[in-house]
């Protein structure tokens, strides 16, 4: 091989959903990459054969999620690849894209607060593999009873958080009835023992009439019983102003004909 030629530093996987890429340093100048893919138990994989580029996506070559990779980062020259000394290569941390993939952001379908009942329905987020059908497979389709999702609940305007857990797509929870909720869900993976907890999803916050005290708050109301009180205060210093100087007019009035 050429072991001039620089090898690859601060190689990362970054994993969403099954979805994988592989990251490294530097960007190559008068040389290329190649990527092999090497699992535990299969043979091993060439993918971005050649490339200028830093990254690769090697999703498809890890479709055994269960597997251990590793990947070996080939530093070669456009005809390195063709004779029989092994290059100069770096070599990744091990990854089992079933423990470490991050969990995405779940999509709420649907959510509605009835009486002291707040009811969500979510959808679990899809990975790139497909089932022979065509049709994507979801991450419960992975993981199976594996995964549970978590929500987490407040009252609107309040810091104090709630939380309930469910193996289904569907929420129910127990709400104060008058007031209204922000919430969000989030996978999670009890079995793991690092990056248990996905994504979390939008926040959303329902709508059940809210009086215009919880809208202000009693701050506000306070301020406006203030500006009243001294509105009425002053209309009635005006009126026995006026009062009194309509007094002393008609009393200057009659003075004359009272000397008369």
């Amino acid at each position: 091989g050429n072991p001039e030629l620089p090898t690859a530093v601060n190689i990362t996987w970054s994993s969403i959903n099954f979805k994988t890429i592989l990251q490294w340093q530097p960007k190559p100048s008068g040389y290329f990459y190649t990527v092999e893919i090497h699992g535990q138990a299969s043979d091993s994989k060439k993918k971005c054969i050649l490339t200028a580029e830093t990254e690769c996506d090697v999703t498809d070559v890890l479709r055994n999620v269960r597997e251990t990779y590793t990947a070996h980062i080939l530093s070669v020259t456009s005809s390195g690849m063709d004779n029989f000394e092994e290059p100069p290569f770096a070599v990744s941390e091990k990854f089992t894209p079933f423990n470490q993939t991050v969990l995405g952001k779940p999509e709420i379908q649907n959510y509605t607060q009835k009486g002291s009942k707040l009811n969500v329905m979510f959808r679990d987020p899809l990975t790139p593999y497909t089932f022979p059908n065509g049709s994507f497979q979801s991450i419960r389709d992975i993981f199976q009873h594996d995964l549970e999702y978590k929500i987490y609940y407040w009252k609107d305007q309040s810091s104090g958080k709630k939380d309930a857990t469910t193996k289904s797509h569907t929420f129910e929870v127990s709400v104060d009835s008058t007031k209204n909720y922000c919430f969000y869900i989030q996978g999670v993976i009890p079995s793991r023992r690092e990056s248990r907890n996905g994504q979390e999803s939008v926040v959303l916050c329902t709508s059940v009439g809210r009086s215009i005290l919880d809208e202000y708050g009693a701050e506000v109301f306070i301020i406006i019983a203030v500006i009243a009180i001294a509105v009425i205060t002053l209309a009635i210093v005006l009126s026995v102003i006026l009062c009194k100087r309509k007094k002393a007019k008609a009393a200057r009035e009659k003075e004359p004909l009272n000397g008369v």
